[in-house]
């Protein structure tokens, strides 16, 4: 009995995932398998504030004692004990920094890598409704942004928080009275800090969507093919004034970032400047000693940076928030094809493909794309799909290759549903090939090796042999180590094709899916990409795509697509003979 399937989602992945809330509990999550290293971070920082409260009271010492009664003796250990503590203090640094950014870095590194992989398993239907600037923006842009607050927020709350203790405990053993004088900043500190974080939060969330718009333009306006196009189109100046605008209000938003916070450090500093002044004229009307003052001098200057380096942290994570949410968006998207959670093995593949009742709607449209196709390809047979554009050929393709998944009815291989085979098994056995070739930016030799990372070279050399491109490549300055360039410009569209191809021969599958992959070449390209096609189909189950009916007259079956139905099928000469749509295709 077939398995039954859900629905897929019909709201957007992305929408689902906007709505959620970033928390600091998850964030804090990012951390759990370095607590080890962070409990060590901890013990030096606290290590480290403890110690240097020392320094104070050596000093008073100093004042007080040593000084006054010329004991050089104790003024010699005193200035020992001094530069003792700050070269405690100073390696304890090192090693706390070492070890804390070494944690940042592997967190950066785990959410990178989460990202990218996540986003590849989206489907295609993803990346068709994204804009790749805008992937490419939270990767680099938003992560980059986060550097800072995954590599030292942690530490500098510990930091900035215990070294604020220990001076507070050290300012009340020397003197309670003048300690609630310096404590009297805190309320206004803490009221301007959270106006700062909030106005700063919504301004990172603006500055990224500007960043992740500029990518769009960068990557729309200066890749080949957008300068292909701005060029013949004369739509650069165009481009050109599009870039400037966005980075134009980049300058505001970053500008507006930075003096977010700097009226606040201006009233800050105001604050900061009367309290000494307060705290002498307190000691004036007490009896406190030289040596206790000063020390409690020292102190006071040195409680502030904590608590403005905790309070500026508030505002840094508060505003990094926005980054964060970003983050997780991406990684809260559902994966609409995901492998099955039980997959079953396609072992000794004869490649036998039936769909029955297949049905398909794209997201967004209410007319269906496919409505109960049904079709049986035995192994080893060729299948090509003619009709319309826009009758659901490749919609069909892509439903056999499982780049989208059905919405009724089933897709089997040799009997077993395609959504419960694994999507690395699925891909080994059924190869496609389109119009639109893609070449990555590295040589022959690796773009061909991409199929199969393990091929040799004589395995290349025979693939690009059967493909009948061996000889193109042969006679380049490099042979197989020229480099193709950008999405294989290099190349003519015929070529590339049939590197494109030796890409897929060298995968051996047992099932080819050709989406009309020869509908943009010429006809003297088009027979040499035709033979090649022919060597390559040699054994295996074919789903030909056909622009030009000319190209599947000897397919084993012809099934015309009209509407998204199946309207005719037959062979060539039966379907002639219907003299109905296929023979009207024919006429035109």
């Amino acid at each position: 009995m077939p398995r039954r399937y859900p629905d897929p989602p019909r709201v957007s992945a992305e929408e689902r995932a906007q709505a959620q809330r970033v928390s600091l509990r998850r964030i804090a999550r990012l951390f759990t398998e370095h607590r080890l290293a962070l409990a060590i971070v901890t013990a030096i920082i606290v290590a480290s504030s403890v110690v240097s409260m020392a320094q104070p009271f050596l000093l008073r010492e100093v004042i007080d004692v040593a000084l006054p009664t010329q004991d050089l003796r104790l003024l010699v250990w005193l200035v020992v004990g001094m530069v003792a503590i700050a070269a405690v203090t100073s390696v304890l640094g090192v090693v706390q920094t070492w070890i804390s950014t070494g944690v940042g870095q592997r967190v950066m590194h785990r959410l990178r890598t989460q990202v990218f992989g996540h986003l590849q398993r989206q489907s295609l239907g993803f990346f068709t409704r994204t804009r790749t600037g805008e992937v490419q923006s939270r990767i680099t842009n938003d992560i980059g942004g986060m550097q800072e607050v995954v590599t030292s927020t942690a530490t500098s709350i510990a930091s900035n928080l215990t070294t604020a203790v220990a001076t507070a405990v050290a300012m009340a053993a020397l003197s309670w009275r003048l300690s609630l004088i310096s404590l009297v900043v805190m309320p206004p500190a803490i009221y301007l800090t959270r106006r700062v974080a909030r106005m700063r939060r919504e301004i990172v969330a603006q500055r990224q969507r500007e960043l992740a718009d500029l990518n769009v333009v960068i990557e729309e306006g200066l890749s080949v093919s957008g300068v292909q196009l701005s060029k013949t189109l004369g739509s650069g100046p165009a481009l050109i004034e599009r870039f400037t605008a966005s980075s134009s209000r980049l300058i505001d938003l970053e500008l507006r970032s930075e003096l977010a916070g700097r009226w606040r450090w201006a009233a800050m500093s105001v604050i900061f400047a009367a309290i000494p002044a307060a705290i002498y004229l307190a000691a004036g009307l007490q009896t406190i000693s030289i040596g206790t003052l000063v020390a409690f001098t020292a102190l006071q200057s040195g409680l502030f940076r904590p608590l403005m380096g905790l309070l500026s942290v508030s505002v840094t994570l508060t505003s990094s928030l926005a980054l964060f949410a970003r983050i997780f968006e991406y990684l809260d998207l559902t994966v609409e094809v995901d492998d099955p959670a039980d997959p079953v093995p396609l072992r000794d593949v004869r490649g036998h493909v039936r769909l029955e009742g297949v049905g398909y709607t794209y997201p967004g449209s209410t007319t269906p794309a496919l409505a109960d196709v049904s079709l049986d390809v035995p192994a080893g047979t060729t299948l090509a799909l003619v009709g319309e554009t826009g009758s659901g050929k490749s919609t069909l393709a892509a439903l056999v290759a499982r780049l989208q998944d059905v919405e009724t009815g089933r897709i089997t291989i040799d009997g077993i549903d395609v959504r419960d085979v694994a999507l690395a098994d699925l891909a080994r056995t059924v190869g496609v090939v389109s119009q639109e070739t893609y070449l990555l930016h590295t040589t022959v030799r690796e773009n061909l090796r991409y199929a199969r990372p393990d091929a040799t070279d004589a395995e290349i050399e025979a693939a690009a042999r059967a493909a009948q491109v061996h000889d193109v490549i042969a006679a380049l300055p490099d042979g197989y180590d020229t480099m193709v360039g950008s999405r294989g410009h290099r190349f003519s569209g015929g070529e590339r094709q049939r590197i494109a191809i030796a890409r897929t021969l060298l995968r051996d599958p047992a099932i080819l899916v050709l989406d009309e992959a020869t509908s943009a070449l010429d006809t003297e390209t088009e027979r040499a990409v035709q033979a090649a096609f022919d060597g390559l189909a040699r054994g295996r189950t074919t789903i030909t795509i056909a622009h030009r009916l000319s190209t599947v007259r000897h397919a084993d079956q012809i099934a015309v697509l009209d509407h998204g139905r199946v309207v005719e099928s037959g062979d060539h000469g039966e379907l002639l003979a219907r003299d109905g749509r296929y023979a009207a295709l024919a006429a035109a």
